[in-house]
């Protein structure tokens, strides 16, 4: 029930698109735009091409990114994220995060998911040709995407806990307690930048996970 509250909820704020043209994505948006795209056929069998843009500049008064969808190369609807477009056929959902996006999917009615395909010159399309081009090297730099981040979440693990336990009512049960890891400011800032690459890295393929991916973010 709390999802389809969601989902209504997102609907309700679609406003309508003015029309305007999908841009062509340019090498200097690679860090800051997303677009997808998804053909879908109508009831008469035609075809039709809906692309997602997102750009992560671009927010509403409140700060929310916004969320551009175009029918055909049009603009056919605004919201702004997470977004929900009613769809032949389903629905078109998009979700946000400080690096990308964590979701760019269709979804049936029956319920059936599938992710729409990235722009080609996109910086997920071309992650997604790395992929297809050079597995072996994709999945290694997934693999120490997944350790950077692991390594950010003890570490923030530790930042929450050591306070806690300095508290002195607890501090009086189990005694000092002091960081099992003491880093340099210039390691931390270090490893710092390395999990919003690491975030950024995931994002880019949309594997995203809230007790992981929260480190980086």
């Amino acid at each position: 029930m709390f999802q389809q509250w969601r989902r209504r909820r997102a609907v309700r704020r679609i406003e309508p698109g003015d029309g305007r043209l999908v841009q062509r994505f340019r090498w200097w948006q690679l860090l800051g735009r997303s677009l997808f795209h998804l053909d879908i056929a109508d009831s008469t069998g035609r075809c039709i091409e809906y692309s997602v843009d997102v750009r992560q500049w671009k927010t509403d008064e409140n700060g929310y990114v916004k969320v551009f969808l175009y029918r055909n190369g049009l603009q056919h609807a605004v919201s702004r994220a997470p977004a929900v477009f009613p769809v032949e056929g389903g629905a078109i959902e998009v979700a946000a995060s400080n690096f990308g996006l964590k979701r760019c999917h269709f979804v049936s009615d029956a319920g059936i998911e599938r992710q729409m395909r990235p722009d080609v010159h996109s910086a997920e399309g071309r992650r997604a040709r790395l992929d297809e081009r050079r597995p072996q090297l994709s999945r290694l730099i997934g693999i120490v995407s997944i350790v950077a981040l692991l390594v950010g979440v003890c570490l923030l693990l530790q930042q929450i806990a050591v306070p806690i336990l300095r508290i002195p009512p607890i501090a009086e049960q189990i005694g000092p307690v002091e960081p099992l890891i003491h880093l340099p400011l210039w390691l931390s800032i270090g490893l710092g930048l390395v999990a919003a690459l690491a975030s950024t890295e995931r994002a880019l393929r949309m594997r995203y996970r809230w007790w992981l991916d929260a480190a980086g973010n």
